[in-house]
């Protein structure tokens, strides 16, 4: 990304490697940073791009490399001395000091050198680091239950769960592992014996469970009346004659 390509606000122009150009483009840019108070961060930045270090709000990276030399004309290559004079005077005392003056060939400065001379450090600035939050320590274990009910069998569970804290609290401080309360939690998954859901006596006694569907009839009712066994599409019309067999009737009506 170079200093002529910024991206979006707010975000900063961050300048990779920017070999220069028309100082009067660099010019228009870097007053328009300046009034937008943006950021500018310096990687590699060359010749025109140096207006940079102009800026309020400009930093270098201690790997950076910034590189100066005298304004020339594009067409006829010979140096500009009053655009020369411009780039010199934009920079910052010290780095005006430090270069003495400009010259045809490049002099580089790298970052650690401007961070010395009083650039702003892009890398600088305090360092937030994440750190585990110490929980304040547990004065008792929960022995009632959601539902407001409490019994012994329950506040056991808290005893058991305790003696286990304190085991477990005591073998760890004894290899020195850590020292922050240790929060065990025993559930107690059975429905204790005489309470239906809610908390209420279960009174009344279980349904039983439905039967299953009845069988059909098999062939030891073959010789009762089919009109009594036989659902009703095996049924004759009355006036109508049977098509089938005595025989195949009954094998159908009991399979």
């Amino acid at each position: 990304m170079g200093y002529l390509s910024p991206p979006p606000m707010p975000a900063p122009v961050v300048v990779y490697k920017d070999v220069g150009g028309l100082v009067s483009d660099y010019e228009a840019l870097t007053e328009r940073y300046r009034r937008e108070n943006r950021e500018v961060r310096l990687h590699e930045c060359r010749s025109a791009c140096t207006l940079a270090l102009s800026l309020p709000n400009v930093c270098v990276y201690p790997d950076a490399k910034v590189k100066f030399h005298q304004a020339y004309n594009a067409i006829n290559r010979e140096v500009d001395l009053g655009v020369s004079s411009q780039l010199f005077a934009s920079y910052p005392t010290a780095v005006q000091a430090r270069l003495g003056h400009l010259t045809r060939e490049y002099r580089v400065l790298t970052g650690t050198e401007l961070i010395a001379l009083g650039m702003r450090n892009c890398e600088g600035g305090a360092t937030m680091i994440a750190s585990r939050k110490q929980r304040a320590p547990s004065t008792s274990v929960a022995s009632a239950r959601p539902d407001g009910q409490s019994g012994a069998r329950l506040a056991s569970f808290g005893d058991i769960a305790q003696k286990v804290q304190t085991a477990v609290a005591a073998a760890l401080a004894s290899t020195g592992g850590r020292t922050d309360p240790i929060h065990v939690v025993v559930a107690d998954r059975q429905q204790p014996t005489g309470l239906a859901h809610g908390g209420e006596e279960a009174n009344a006694l279980p349904e039983p469970a439905p039967l299953p569907p009845r069988r059909p009839p098999s062939e030891a009712f073959a010789g009762q009346e089919m009109a009594s066994l036989s659902p009703a599409y095996l049924r004759l019309i009355s006036g109508a004659q049977p098509i089938l067999g005595p025989q195949l009737v009954r094998t159908v009506a009991s399979n």
